[in-house]
């Protein structure tokens, strides 16, 4: 598989970027020749006054997919599908996109239907089975069957383009936080709106604050889906704005938006059912809180 060429077209416009995954095939620039590329999104989704649109340097996309990619999978290939404990779908990918079977309950987003979308947007070469399967659902009914699956070619075959695509799949990430800002600034209560776009502009206006912005829209969403409530509290990149205290730009910032993240998810521990035993996941959600504070 390979991109048609440099120019990729994302959902949000033509950006110039060379993907430098394994599979592409285009010969590489010696670095004295290099030249910068940023990858900027297109005026056409309507921001709310004072907040700063997101962009990336080639080397910011390279980084955070480096850093995603540990987050999610420890850089591993064999955690980039795994089907976790007492959850009825499938994560896959360097963000764990979910992929629900045909008939589950989706009470999470459910992720990866449309990475596939965006793969086929980007002339990543797919097989038959997966654009058949996008719509149906996971071709899994449940864990057991995932696992007795792992040595089918169609499973080896995912494998190998989720493996082959990590910084298209971060882009995907960066089109999510340039789609989803407006709605969340614009959806929180009145009296946080200020102070909310105040943080977001100091982390992004701050050396390597893209990289927790768009891990946190990946890791818990965007804070906006009623279903993602324990006690009507959600624990989204929303909720996160909403509770930093008003910061400047630069190191504090970035300590600020990982204060306030432990706030939101320990908050989100207390307020769970016993019976999910979320807190067997902090001391990992923690640890990677922590990478938010350190320079990319």
């Amino acid at each position: 598989m390979k991109y048609h060429n440099p120019l990729v077209k994302i959902a949000t416009g033509l950006v110039p970027l060379i993907l430098l995954s394994s599979c592409s095939q285009s010969q590489s620039v010696p670095e004295a020749e290099a030249i910068p590329v940023v990858v900027v999104p297109n005026q056409q989704i309507p921001y709310p006054k004072g907040v700063k649109r997101p962009k990336l340097s080639e080397r910011e996309l390279q980084a955070i997919s480096r850093r995603i990619y540990y987050n999610e999978a420890s850089s591993k290939p064999k955690n980039l599908m795994i089907w976790n404990d007492n959850e009825n779908f499938v994560s896959l990918g360097i963000g764990h996109f979910i992929w629900y079977p045909v008939g589950s309950n989706k009470r999470f987003d459910e992720t990866f239907p449309s990475m596939i979308d965006y793969f086929q947007q980007h002339n990543v070469r797919i097989p038959h089975w997966l654009i058949s399967a996008r719509n149906r659902g996971a071709p899994w009914p449940n864990k057991q069957a995932f696992l007795q699956s792992q040595n089918d070619p169609e499973v080896r075959e995912l494998k190998r383009i989720l493996l082959d695509t990590k910084e298209l799949q971060t882009l995907f990430f960066f089109d999510r936080i340039h789609q989803s800002i407006p709605s969340i600034v614009r959806q929180a209560p009145a009296n946080k709106r200020q102070l909310m776009i105040q943080n977001y502009n100091a982390i992004a206006n701050t050396k390597g604050g893209w990289y927790p912005l768009i891990d946190y829209i990946n890791f818990k969403g965007t804070g906006l889906k009623p279903t993602e409530r324990y006690s009507g509290l959600g624990w989204g990149l929303s909720q996160v704005l909403q509770e930093m205290r008003p910061v400047a730009a630069g190191p504090q910032a970035l300590q600020e938006f990982a204060k306030a993240s432990r706030f939101v998810l320990e908050r989100r521990i207390n307020n769970s059912p016993s019976a999910n035993n979320e807190r067997r996941w902090l001391p990992g959600w923690r640890n990677r809180l922590a990478t938010y504070t350190q320079p990319l």
